[in-house]
């Protein structure tokens, strides 16, 4: 599935040409990232959601869209005066798709027919929901309450709940706001936009020349009801996204959800800019296994921790609570709302960019992708970010203390230093195996875990750091083959492999292949990829199957 392919039976087909906003919200959207695989059960709507009632070649696949390139969606686009047709079809062209897909003898398919699919978009109202849901901070002129908001933006990564749900996260949000020095530059809202890099001056899309809540200057608390992580039913087309302010506001690269030893839902996340930090939430309740209804409201309550890396490969969880140290007088609505400036307050360890975090389903270790930071100086080393001018990226392997993942405690050590292994002075290391039989890898992003504890890898960035494309890695994460990473597969010219997934009994790999052609315009593209000489350039998804009758286990 690619770009424009329409998602129901009335929906028409692709043409870039005659592209309007209400045409895109019935078909797939653009800049397909992480990927979520739900199976479809004989009764969807079961009390628990659980992979026994799987078929493992039916089921639905929610896919983030996490931004749009005008220059390769629109001819003789210009992107200092985009027209308002544009600007909307980008709007309607972000968000996520759900959509039906199964597999036959030549491969997956996926259904246009099917019940389940829906376009979730920029416009698409949804509930703001816990701590932060109603505060000041979040009313504007258009919802007086502080509890609805129209869509969601810039979804990069995310993570799957127990109970069957997709958790995605808003990343990259900043970049549609413009005019923050309309506001008085030492009032609290200017600060915080500031600290996490809403513009001065007009944004880059310019979308707030035609819509008021864009204008930071016109709505000044519109940008603080984005960057969240969204809880989306997949298997209810009619369930209004919830935004989880208690897992806090910032770039989220990734939500995964695991179980506590005493039934908490433990959520690992992390804000994907240079020198931001690591995150985990904790929920008050536990998880009911019994009754999907009863996990509704779970992730709204709960304690939200940011991480400290100690040199001597010791951790702590600090908890981001009000009056706690250094957080005396916040409320809890602040917390979720600024989540950035009170990780400072309380000596959390900067990261070179802290992008996917997936737990380990055979010894429950958490591994964490740290893309690159080609701006960390010899000063600014640490144990936890070993390298100055980090453009290779690394990957942290954490303990938690008792196995215990809603603890405050953990260890960590470094699992793989990225690199060109024939590269002295790049200084590469891969778990102890031996660097000269592994394959060149650099820029990790995305990870996946199969069901036998073997780590996946989606690259962002070797284009510029191995002088090939991003592809998708597989290494060992224990036995004598611990660190032995191996390419698998190679992306296409100009884009990068967002996110991977598997089906649960391993039998297919799924790849979306972001930005095709990137750098490149609609009149002279870089890429023809999918369709070649027919189309420009399209972002979408592919599924990777084992050869022969039969198939078999991706990765056997």
């Amino acid at each position: 599935i690619a770009w424009g392919d329409p998602l129901f039976t009335d929906a028409p087909a692709f043409n870039h040409a005659t592209l309007t906003p209400e045409i895109q919200r019935r078909q797939f959207g653009y800049n397909c990232d992480f990927l979520a695989y739900f199976p479809l059960p004989s009764n969807p709507f079961v009390s628990s959601y659980s992979t026994r009632f799987a078929d493992p070649n039916r089921g639905l696949l929610a896919v983030n869209h996490e931004y749009t390139i005008g220059a390769l969606m629109f001819a003789g686009y210009d992107r200092d005066n985009p027209t308002l047709n544009e600007v909307d079809v980008e709007i309607a062209a972000h968000g996520m798709s759900v959509v039906g897909i199964y597999r036959t003898a030549s491969g997956w398919r996926y259904s246009r027919s099917s019940n389940f699919n829906r376009r979730i978009h920029g416009e698409t109202e949804m509930h703001i929901t816990g701590p932060a849901a109603g505060d000041a901070l979040l009313q504007v002129s258009h919802d007086s309450t502080g509890t609805r908001v129209r869509g969601m933006l810039n979804n990069c990564g995310g993570g799957k709940t127990p109970w069957g749900t997709v958790l995605t996260c808003e990343e990259n949000f900043h970049q549609y706001f413009g005019n923050r020095s309309a506001l008085a530059a030492d009032s609290d809202t200017a600060v915080s936009h500031a600290r996490y890099g809403l513009p001065g001056g007009e944004s880059g899309r310019k979308w707030e020349r035609f819509h008021r809540r864009f204008d930071v200057g016109r709505e000044p608390n519109e940008a603080f009801r984005f960057g969240y992580v969204v809880e989306i039913d997949p298997y209810d087309p009619g369930f209004t996204p919830r935004k989880r302010t208690a897992l806090g506001r910032f770039r989220h690269e990734a939500a995964v959800p695991t179980i506590s030893r005493g039934g908490q839902i433990v959520v690992y996340t992390g804000d994907d800019a240079r020198f931001e930090y690591v995150y985990k939430f904790v929920t008050d309740g536990a998880f009911d296994y019994y009754n999907r209804a009863n996990n509704t409201d779970l992730l709204d309550a709960g304690t939200l921790f940011v991480a400290k890396f100690n040199d001597d490969g010791a951790g702590e969880w600090i908890p981001l609570t009000p009056g706690h140290g250094a957080l005396s007088g916040w409320t809890a609505a602040e917390i979720a709302v600024k989540t950035r400036q009170a990780a400072d307050m309380v000596g959390a360890t900067p990261m070179d960019r802290p992008e996917d975090i997936e737990v380990n389903p055979v010894n429950g270790r958490v591994y964490v992708a740290l893309t690159n930071n080609t701006r960390r100086t010899a000063e600014q080393v640490d144990a936890a970010n070993p390298r100055a001018r980090n453009s290779f990226g690394h990957i942290l392997e954490i303990v938690e203390s008792n196995d215990n993942h809603a603890g405050d405690s953990f260890d960590w050590e470094i699992f793989m230093l990225c690199g060109d292994p024939s590269d002295v002075e790049a200084g590469t290391y891969f778990a102890g195996f031996d660097a000269s039989a592994v394959s060149p890898i650099s820029n990790p992003d995305n990870l996946l875990f199969d069901s036998v504890g073997n780590l996946w890898i989606a690259t962002d960035g070797q284009p510029r750091t191995l002088s090939g494309n991003d592809g998708i890695y597989a290494c060992p994460t224990y036995g004598g083959d611990r660190g032995y990473v191996r390419q698998f597969l190679s992306g296409v010219t100009g884009s990068e492999i967002a996110s991977l997934e598997m089906t649960p009994n391993d039998g297919a790999l799924f790849a979306s292949i972001q930005h095709p052609g990137e750098g490149s315009s609609m009149s002279d593209p870089s890429s023809h990829w999918p369709d070649f000489n027919l189309n420009p350039p399209r972002p979408g998804v592919v599924a990777v199957v084992k050869a022969g009758r039969g198939g078999g286990y991706i990765g056997s």
